[in-house]
């Protein structure tokens, strides 16, 4: 009896009689012959069926066979340079039909519109672009849990609900919780801080969820980020971190996952650029404006970088750029001062090259209780909601460091994607509740 091979294993069975258990993506006939390309989930090939080699009934029944029948078809395996997808095809032998579609398939071979697409997210998933993306897409998550158990981090969940903002009160999801109210996670940060004081070396990875009404190219309103924290570790560390961290996953991406990029028609050049030892370009937010402003962008004193800064930033470095020390007044409340100018915070954020944005934010926080209980108050937080989290200070406090990474922003720019919208499953966005 042939064996069910998968299509990402066909290169080891040439010659061989298999079964292939999939979908018809797509089909073609010219006389005698039924080019059928199939997919099973792990690839896409293409198989031909000879009217010689089946019954007069199968060769029939096989012409009129609908896009997305699922199928399972036995046949041989043969090299074949000039075969699309894959250089194997298979020649038919035998053709079963598992389920015919319940009329033409929504999602035709021609052109169609970005909104229409995203209506039906739960089939443009089936499609050989999207496919790329979410397999590029596990890639960076299997490279980001590598890493961190390389270099013995500890994977901490941390809690989806939360009692309090962590960055801001302008953008919670509020639900109601028994008979309180929570939030939904906008980081898992603050948790890790705790974790770190446990654990040393920590970091969380899972959902996030934004209520910022932003219909940018850049936005999600729910989104995974990972987040890992350290224990002892100051601003320049953190950099040094999310740089190997960065590369690891660049290197790992374009090793694994070459035919992925280049059905994306992914430019590499630059990308390739991450392997140099060469450090990534580390600048202070001051040299950063300098460098907006030289190239014809407008931005106010001491104010926080917009997307058309982000990209004109990622545009003037071929590699991640690293911006330093932004103004104390526009981050989050545990940001620790630089105590050579305490109108400056000692913070990083990464932003990618070729106009990608912001990639990673992170930075120092603040380790001393006093401090960060003013800081509490001066940006209208209930201290009673971070009695827990002033703990970590009270009891054995030391300097401690992190970052997060947005992940969809990381696939976005490793595969040069225009809009996040593609680099998850299923996306959320204001105007996005379904599929």
């Amino acid at each position: 009896m042939a064996e069910h091979i998968y299509i990402e294993d066909i290169a080891e069975h040439v010659d061989e009689t298999i079964k292939i258990k999939g979908w018809l993506y797509n089909s073609r006939s010219s006389g005698k012959l039924h080019f059928l390309e199939l997919r099973d989930g792990t690839g896409f090939m293409q198989a031909v069926m000879f009217k010689g080699d089946v019954s007069p009934e199968l060769f029939d029944t096989t012409g009129h066979l609908r896009q997305e029948t699922s199928v399972v078809v036995t046949g041989k395996v043969r090299a074949d340079e000039r075969a699309p997808f894959i250089p194997f095809e298979m020649g038919i032998e035998d053709l079963e039909v598992i389920a015919e579609p319940v009329g033409d398939y929504p999602i035709t071979h021609k052109e169609h519109g970005v909104a229409y697409l995203m209506e039906n997210r739960h089939l443009w998933l089936r499609t050989p672009r999207q496919v790329a993306i979410m397999k590029v897409r596990h890639e960076i998550i299997s490279a980001i849990r590598g890493f961190f158990d390389d270099n013995k981090f500890r994977l901490v969940d941390s809690p989806i609900f939360t009692p309090a903002a962590a960055e801001g009160t302008t953008d919670l999801f509020e639900t109601q919780y028994f008979s309180q109210k929570a939030y939904l996670a906008q980081t898992g940060q603050l948790y890790m801080e705790a974790a770190a004081a446990a654990f040393g070396k920590v970091y969380c990875f899972g959902p996030t969820f934004r209520a910022e009404k932003s219909k940018t190219r850049r936005h999600l309103t729910e989104f995974w980020m990972v987040e890992p924290e350290v224990a002892f570790m100051e601003l320049e560390e953190n950099m040094d971190l999310a740089e190997k961290f960065v590369r690891a996953i660049v290197e790992r991406v374009l090793t694994n996952c070459a035919k992925e990029l280049e059905i994306l028609e992914r430019d590499t050049t630059l990308l390739e650029k991450i392997a140099d030892p060469e450090p990534f370009p580390r600048i202070s937010y001051d040299e950063a404006v300098e460098i907006i402003r030289a190239n014809g962008g407008e931005i106010e004193d001491e104010a926080d970088f917009g997307a058309p800064h982000e990209t004109m930033l990622g545009e003037h470095f071929e590699r991640p750029v690293l911006v330093h020390r932004y103004p104390l007044e526009i981050k989050a409340f545990y940001m620790r001062k630089d105590p050579n100018d305490e109108t400056r915070a000692l913070c990083v954020d990464m932003i990618a090259p070729e106009g990608f944005g912001e990639i990673i934010g992170g930075g120092e926080r603040e380790y001393d209780v006093e401090k960060l209980e003013e800081a509490i108050k001066a940006h209208n937080l209930p201290m009673e909601a971070f009695e827990w989290y002033l703990d970590v200070r009270r009891y054995g406090s030391v300097p401690h460091a992190g970052f997060g990474l947005g992940l969809e922003r990381t696939v976005a720019w490793i595969c040069g994607l225009h809009h996040v919208r593609e680099t998850i499953p299923f996306a959320r966005m204001m105007d996005k509740l379904t599929p």
